[in-house]
C-alpha cells in the first residue's frame, strides 16, 4: 500500500465547492482534493445533452481547474475518517493524511423506498451514470417511449422537456398543487404549467408515487389519489442484456446529503447535513464543511432550512476559503435566489415563496405587476410578471418571483440583493433604472417599482 501520504489540508469533494476552494487555497497551501467520480460535471447541463443541444463532453469539467490551482487530485472513494489520528482510508486501502479536513461531498438524489423502487429502469438524475443509463435508453434498439418524472422543480421539468424533445411521451408528477413550488406561487406558475401541457407533457399534481409495479421492469405506477400510470398500451418491454428497456421513472423529488460514508458519530448533523456554523466549522476541530452536505439557516428567519443549490456552495466555499486564510469571515444564510426555463418562460424566484411564509407563520402582503420586457412597440417584446412578498408589519422585502419571455437573473440577484439588505418596500419603489426599447418597458414605468407600489396600497 506504501507510505501514507500527509497534507496540510484535504478537501474531500470535486463539485462547485471544491473546485472554488482549490482555485481559492491551493496557489497558498499543501492541499489535496478528492474526487470519486471520473469527470465534475455541469449537473444543470444534464438535461440539454439529452436534448442535444450540447455534446456530453461538454459538461465534463476539466481537472485542470483543481491541478492547475497547484492542488493535487485524487480520484478515489472515501471509505472512512480517523479523526482521531486525522487519516483518510481509501477505497484500495490505502491512507492519507491531513492537518485540516474539508467535507464536501454534495448530494445525492433521494429515491423513497417504496415497493418496486429497485425496479429495472427506476432512475435518478445527477450523475454520469445516470445521464449515460438515459442516453443509452434512447438510442437503444427498443428505444424509449414514455418516461415519468416525479418532481416538478427545476431539474424534474427541464428534464421533463429534454425528453419530450426527442418525442418520448412524458408524464409529470408532483405530490404539489403546482410547478415549481419552491420557486414560485401557484398563480405565477399558471402560464408555465399550460405551456407544459401545449408542448404534450401531462401535468399529474396533487399525487403522489406510493408504490411501482411490475416483474423485473416498471409496469404500473399508483398514486396516492387513486390514479395509475400504466404502461399496458406500450410494446412489451425487452430486457436484452440488462440495458434495455422502453420505459423509465425518474425520481427529482429532492437531495440527501452525501455522508453516508462518515462513521463517527462526533460529527454533528442534522436531517439537512453536516451541522457548521457561520464560518463553516463543525462539531470537530480542524473539521470543516461546506456545499450541498452541510445543514444551515435561512439569512430571513434564522431556521434551518434547505439551501442545495451549486450558488451556495461556491459562496460557502470562498468564505471557509477566506478563514482558512486568515481573514474573519461568516456566511450569512441562504436565501436561494434560483432561475429555470420552461419553454418560452424564464422563471426566476428568491426569498421565501407566500406560501412558504405562511407556513413560518410570517404574515406578509403581496404586490404584482405586468409589463413586457422590451418597449411594447418593439416587435419583440415578451410579457413580464413580477411578484413581490414583504413582511407585513415592517414592509420589509422577503421574496420575489418573475416570470418572462427573456432571462430574469439579472433581475433575482438584484432582488435577492434587497432581500440580504432587509430592504423596505418604500425604498424600493425609489430604485433608480435604467431604459432602452430592446432592453425594457417604457422609461415612465418599471416592473419591480410598479409591483412594489402595488405592494405598498396593501401596507
Amino acid at each position: 500500500m506504501g507510505e501514507e501520504k500527509n497534507y496540510d489540508l484535504i478537501v474531500i469533494g470535486g463539485g462547485p465547492a471544491g473546485i472554488t476552494l482549490a482555485k481559492k487555497l491551493g496557489p497558498n497551501t499543501d492541499m489535496a482534493v478528492i474526487r470519486p467520480e471520473d469527470y465534475s460535471l455541469i449537473y444543470c447541463a444534464m438535461p440539454y445533452v439529452i436534448e442535444g443541444l450540447i455534446p456530453i463532453n461538454k459538461v465534463f469539467k476539466k481537472d485542470e481547474l483543481v491541478t492547475d490551482a497547484n492542488a493535487d487530485l485524487i480520484k478515489d472513494y472515501v471509505k472512512d475518517i480517523d479523526f482521531d489520528n486525522k487519516s483518510i482510508k481509501l477505497s484500495d486501502g490505502s491512507r492519507v493524511g491531513y492537518n485540516r479536513l474539508i467535507i464536501a461531498t454534495g448530494a445525492k438524489p433521494f429515491v423513497p423506498p417504496i415497493e418496486g423502487s429497485s425496479l429495472n429502469g427506476v432512475l435518478s438524475f445527477k450523475t454520469q451514470e445516470d445521464l449515460d443509463t438515459i442516453l443509452d435508453f434512447i438510442n437503444s434498439n427498443e428505444s424509449l417511449k414514455h418516461a415519468v418524472i416525479v418532481g416538478a422543480g427545476a431539474i424534474g421539468i427541464e428534464l421533463a422537456q429534454a425528453l419530450r424533445s426527442t418525442g418520448i411521451e412524458v408524464s409529470l408528477v408532483d405530490m404539489e398543487k403546482s410547478i415549481l413550488p419552491s420557486l414560485i406561487d401557484s398563480e405565477m406558475a399558471e402560464l408555465p404549467a399550460e405551456t407544459l401541457i401545449k408542448n404534450g407533457i401531462h401535468a399529474v399534481l396533487n399525487a403522489k408515487v406510493v408504490k411501482i409495479s411490475g416483474s423485473g421492469y416498471i409496469e404500473n405506477i399508483y398514486l396516492d389519489n387513486g390514479k395509475v400510470i400504466n404502461f399496458d398500451d406500450l410494446d412489451k418491454c425487452s430486457i436484452n442484456g440488462g440495458s434495455s428497456l422502453n420505459r423509465v421513472l425518474v425520481f427529482s423529488i429532492g437531495m440527501a446529503p452525501d455522508i453516508s460514508f462518515i462513521k463517527d458519530k462526533r460529527l454533528k448533523t442534522g436531517r439537512g447535513g453536516i451541522s457548521v456554523n457561520e464560518k463553516m466549522e463543525t462539531s470537530i476541530k480542524d473539521v470543516y464543511a461546506c456545499g450541498d452536505c452541510v445543514e444551515f439557516k435561512s439569512g430571513i428567519t434564522g431556521k434551518i432550512t434547505p439551501g442545495k443549490l451549486a450558488t451556495n456552495a461556491v459562496t460557502m466555499a470562498k468564505v471557509l476559503a477566506s478563514n482558512l486564510l486568515g481573514e474573519d469571515d461568516n456566511y450569512p444564510g441562504f436565501y436561494n435566489g434560483a432561475a429555470t426555463k420552461v419553454y418560452d418562460y424564464f422563471i426566476g424566484g428568491t426569498g421565501l415563496t407566500e406560501t412558504e411564509a405562511k407556513k413560518q407563520g410570517i404574515k406578509t402582503i403581496v404586490g404584482h405587476s405586468q409589463l413586457t420586457t422590451q418597449f411594447p412597440i418593439m416587435p419583440e417584446a415578451k410579457k413580464l410578471m413580477v411578484k413581490l412578498i414583504a413582511k407585513k408589519d415592517s414592509n420589509i422585502l422577503i421574496g420575489g418571483q418573475i416570470v418572462s419571455g427573456e432571462p430574469v437573473t439579472g433581475q433575482i440577484d438584484l432582488l435577492t440583493f434587497a432581500i440580504q439588505k432587509k430592504t423596505k418596500i418604500k425604498d424600493l419603489t425609489r430604485l433608480s433604472y435604467s431604459a432602452q426599447p430592446y432592453q425594457s418597458f417604457f422609461p415612465a414605468a418599471n416592473a419591480i417599482i410598479l409591483a412594489a407600489e402595488d405592494l405598498l396600497k396593501k401596507a
